[in-house]
Order: C-alpha cells, then structure tokens, then sequence
C-alpha cells in the first residue's frame, strides 16, 4: 500500500489530497491510504475568511503559462461542481464580475479572458458609470461571467468528499519536516504548509501579504466591483453576505482589525457603489495570505521517500489549488525511482 501524506488543511492541501486519493482509487491497480496533517482545519484556516472569487491574484513572479493552466483547471473544476447537486454545498455560484483599471492603456484580463465566460471591454459610457465622482479615473475594464467559489463551505465540502471516500485526518503541527520525512511511515509526503513553510523550510522567498475585509448583508448585489489599482477597493458577494475589501500589505504580520484599514474599505466600496451606505454590518476579518516570488511546486528525493512542495501561491489559492493538486499527482505518477510508486 502506498501511503501518502498531505502536510496543510488549506484549500490546496485537501485539493491534492483528493487529487492523489480519487486517481489511484479509480485506477484500482495500487492500494493507497492519504492521510492529512494539520494543526488548523475549516474553519479556521486562512482561506476561509476569503470571498473565493476566481481570478488570478499576487502570485508574484510565477509564470502567466503556469497560472493560466493552473486556473483554467480550476475554472473547469468548478463548473463542473456548479452542474452538480452539490453546488450548493460546496458554495459555488456563477456571478458576473466587472474589473477596472486606472492604469493607462491597461488591457485587463489579457491572458485569461478566453477562460471566463463572455467577456467584453467596458465602453466608454459604462466605465462613465463607475467614475462619476472619482478623481483617479478608469480608463479600462472587463466585463465577464465566471465563479464565486467560498471556502468556508468549499473546504467543508471537499474535506467530507475525502473522508468518505477513506481519508485520513490528523490533527498535528509538524515542526521538524525532516524528521518527520525520514521518520514517519509514509512514501510522499507533499508540503502544503502556505506561509507556514516560512518557518518549516527556512524559506526566506516566503512573506506574509496581509488581508483584511469587511462583511455585510446587501442582498441587493449580484456584481462582483474590483479595482485593480494597487489601492483599489473590490466587492464580492457571497451566498449569505457581501465581502468588502480589501488590503495586500506585504510583509505585514499583524492579524488584528486595524480602524484605518476599516475605514478606507468602507468608504472605498462606497464610492464604487454607494448604496453601500445601507447595508448592515456584519463582521470585519484578517488573514494572511502566503506571499511567494513564485509559486513553489516540484519534488524532491530524500532517500527512498519523495517529498513534493506545493505552496506559495499569494491571493490564488481557490483559483490555482485544483489545477496545482493536478500537476502535484502528475509528480508522483512521474517518480520512477520507487517501484512502489
């Protein structure tokens, strides 16, 4: 029996987990246990306070023929979830979404537009619409159709598809990955540990990108609104809320609500869409995303074990972790020098 380890409960983590787990299950030609290590599960890892719009985000210097794999994957795994019964459960909606830019002769969306469904410039008329009382004016946007994806209920949702089909859960904090590596009974061991592996891989590439976001009940909006200005403001909306956001403050470890921060998501998505102004506050969050200058994703040998890093993947994580998981199995399925494998 093959048995594989998944180091991180994040949305990532569980995703290559299932990745390993469904494939060799279907192929019925090796037996496989997965087990997941975590010292945090749903609900309170750090994706679970995100809004889980799908979109390509601070993922640092990966390559754009990576990422627009990764996330049409990703844009694939949820449509098929979106058909399913399980839609529902999972929190996956199909939303519509405008995104604008101040920057002069931006084109937004140039390499992933064609994933999306039905995108189309903005005319000048409707980015009028957005800049009426703005001094920093739009001066491009995209229109398109594509998935909200949340995963206070995505990670519930595919954590009980593991279980049931004979996952593993572990509640642990690794703090030594190499002695864990060489003296725990598992074949692969596949690192998911986000910014945690900061600390666990000495890895000074890795830095925190500091989140912050308002919720709110407007039941009245059905548009996603994202400025992608460095200091841009965006409006997510959910199944049960409204997500208002947002900060990406590099290298920022604090993960109380700080007032300022408050105040300028506030007003900023005010000023997007003032109507705002009624609705009821819900509850402010901070997270940490795992900032990277690049995505980490490949193996390595540590005597007769493999170890696969997969982590660093900035505000991506929903949009990458389906089409990561992918290339995390194809790792495995490519390692020759374990004849168990």
């Amino acid at each position: 029996m093959l048995k594989v380890a998944v180091i991180g409960a994040g949305v990532n983590g569980v995703s290559s987990a299932i990745k390993i787990q469904e494939h060799y299950q279907n192929e019925r030609k090796l037996k496989v246990q997965v087990t997941i290590i975590s010292d945090e599960f749903t609900p309170n890892t750090t994706g679970d306070g995100s809004a889980g719009l799908w979109g390509p985000f601070l993922i640092g210097g990966t390559s754009q023929e990576k990422v627009y794999k990764w996330s049409k994957d990703v844009h694939l795994f949820l449509e098929k979830i979106w058909l399913s019964e399980d839609a529902g459960e999972a929190g996956v909606c199909l939303i519509p979404c405008v995104r604008l830019s101040t920057e002069p002769n931006c084109v937004v969306g140039t390499f992933w537009r064609d994933i999306v469904y039905g995108a189309v410039e903005l005319t000048e008329e409707q980015l009028e619409v957005y800049n009426t009382g703005r001094d920093s004016k739009f001066t491009s946007g995209l229109s398109f159709v594509t998935y909200t994806s949340e995963p206070i209920k995505l990670l519930p949702y595919l954590m009980k598809r593991f279980v049931q089909r004979g996952g593993l859960v572990v509640q642990q904090k690794i703090t030594d990955l190499d002695g864990f590596v060489r003296d725990s009974p598992y074949d692969v061991i596949v690192n998911c540990t986000g910014l945690g592996s900061r600390q666990l891989l000495n890895d000074d590439q890795m830095y925190s990108v500091r989140g912050q976001v308002t919720r709110v009940k407007a039941n009245w909006i059905y548009t996603v609104v994202l400025d992608e200005s460095d200091d841009g403001n965006y409006i997510i909306p959910n199944t049960e809320s409204v997500v208002l956001g947002g900060t990406h403050q590099e290298n920022d470890y604090n993960t109380k609500i700080c007032p300022e921060d408050k105040s300028f998501i506030t007003d900023g998505c005010r000023r997007l869409l003032p109507g705002l102004a009624h609705a009821q506050h819900l509850f402010d969050w901070v997270g940490l995303r795992p900032g990277r200058m690049e995505v980490r994703l490949e193996s390595e040998r540590r005597g007769p074990k493999l170890l696969i890093h997969n982590y660093g993947h900035g505000g991506s994580g929903v949009t990458l972790a389906w089409g990561c998981a992918e290339d995390v199995l194809h790792l495995l399925l490519a390692d020759k020098t374990n004849s168990k494998l």
